[in-house]
């Protein structure tokens, strides 16, 4: 029962933060941005995890587990009200602002319900059943494309030209209709997110606090979690992982589009996002079988080497090569952020919630990988700039070789 409740819960975040995908080539029209003002979307969304990380271990160890994804998900709830106002307003800011609440939120969540789930059983089992509830998460990041698609990227966007023409009167219908795209969406999900953190509330999860701070009467510190190597290296595994994801995903619909790829309009380009999405989601629920028969880190060394030879393949292709290929990584995305976790938080009794709290903060690298991105999108071209994620496949492959085994330390 308690893995039900939060499987819902990973399913949650996992629509909110995949609907960025569309959120961006919407914002990037209506307000005529380049690719690396665009991408501040992730940079701020992400940006979240690394500035409210600590903040938000530190409220899992005063509340515990289940009061702290109550609160990750009004905290949730709050930041998707503040889409109501900042389309009302017409102003690019104003939704930042309200991304970064959403992502505190999340940020709470992923610290409480990514290390709870993994200790809801045996360790040697705990990649398999957080593969398993991310696999959840994977179906949310499936269908938040279409769903974003159908009422986000369903609106025509006019170029400045075509506005400049327009009376005021239309202008001003014109901007009511951009507005109502994001903000009738946002509002379903601000009442979801309430409705489930008054479920969670309700609902009676097992305590677990000997993995929380409130049973380390040794007061670990961060900086003597960190000098455990599979942790540390484990921190930049999920940093790089991200970074990959969260870029391939954020410039998808842009790069599918381009007449040499896919050739294809914005709305039809977010229809095969979600095949990237649903890959990884198919890929985890494989993923968790795969993984109570198999060596987790060697899954994720071939996950990851599986990966590196497909984003070459995107960039030295076109066509329907370049296309389906990119598409295809998600399939081996699917078990890496999962064991990424799982593997960094392996044997740490007490300290387990702290090293939660630097793993979930490493998820920063989806809001610095994809600017940098962007950054090199605007200068040598989209298509070129992912060696970026080619890069961030290559530690993960490090990592799963012998980057996560667990040293002794003196």
């Amino acid at each position: 029962m308690a893995m039900g409740v939060l499987t819902t819960i990973f399913f949650m975040w996992g629509f909110l933060t995949c609907l960025n995908d569309i959120l961006i080539p919407h914002l990037k029209s209506i307000f005529q941005l380049n690719y690396a003002q665009a991408i501040l979307v992730q940079f701020t969304f992400f940006g979240a995890y690394f500035l409210m990380g600590m903040p938000a271990g530190r409220l899992i160890a005063t509340l515990g587990y289940k009061k702290g994804i109550v609160a990750g998900l009004a905290i949730a709830g709050l930041g998707a009200l503040g889409f109501w106002p900042a389309a009302s307003l017409h102003l690019y800011p104003a939704f930042l602002g309200a991304l970064f609440v959403l992502a505190t939120g999340i940020t709470v969540l992923q610290v409480a319900a990514n290390p709870y789930v993994a200790l809801l059983g045996p360790e040697k089992t705990s990649s398999s059943r957080l593969t398993l509830a991310q696999a959840l998460n994977s179906l949310g990041t499936t269908l938040a494309p279409l769903f974003g698609g159908l009422l986000i990227l369903s609106n025509v966007v006019k170029d400045p030209t075509d506005l400049a023409a327009l009376a005021p009167a239309q202008r001003l219908l014109y901007d009511t209709q951009q507005a109502q795209a994001v903000q009738f969406p946002y509002i379903g999900l601000a009442v979801v997110l309430f409705l489930l953190a008054a479920f969670v509330w309700l609902f009676r999860l097992p305590a677990l606090t000997g993995t929380t701070d409130q049973d380390d009467h040794d007061r670990h510190g961060f900086i003597e979690v960190l000098r455990h190597p599979h942790v540390l290296f484990g921190v930049l595994g999920i940093f790089f992982y991200v970074g990959a994801e969260v870029s391939i995903g954020s410039f998808m619909v842009n790069y599918l589009s381009m007449p040499d790829i896919g050739h294809m309009s914005e709305q039809e380009a977010a229809h095969y996002v979600s095949f990237y999405w649903g890959g990884a989601m198919v890929g985890r629920f494989l993923g968790s079988a795969l993984m109570a028969k198999f060596s987790p880190r060697k899954l994720l060394a071939t996950f990851a080497a599986i990966n590196a030879l497909l984003v070459l393949t995107t960039m030295l292709s076109s066509g329907d090569v370049a296309m389906y290929s990119i598409i295809a990584i998600g399939l081996f995305n699917s078990i890496m952020f999962p064991t990424i976790f799982a593997l960094g938080i392996e044997r740490l009794g007490p300290m387990t919630s702290k090293a939660s709290s630097l793993l979930i903060m490493a998820i920063v690298g989806g809001a610095l990988i994809p600017w940098a991105e962007g950054k090199f999108a605007d200068h040598i071209g989209l298509q070129h700039a992912f060696f970026l994620p080619l890069l961030c496949y290559l530690y993960i492959l490090f990592y799963g070789i012998s980057g996560s085994r667990v040293r002794t330390i003196p």
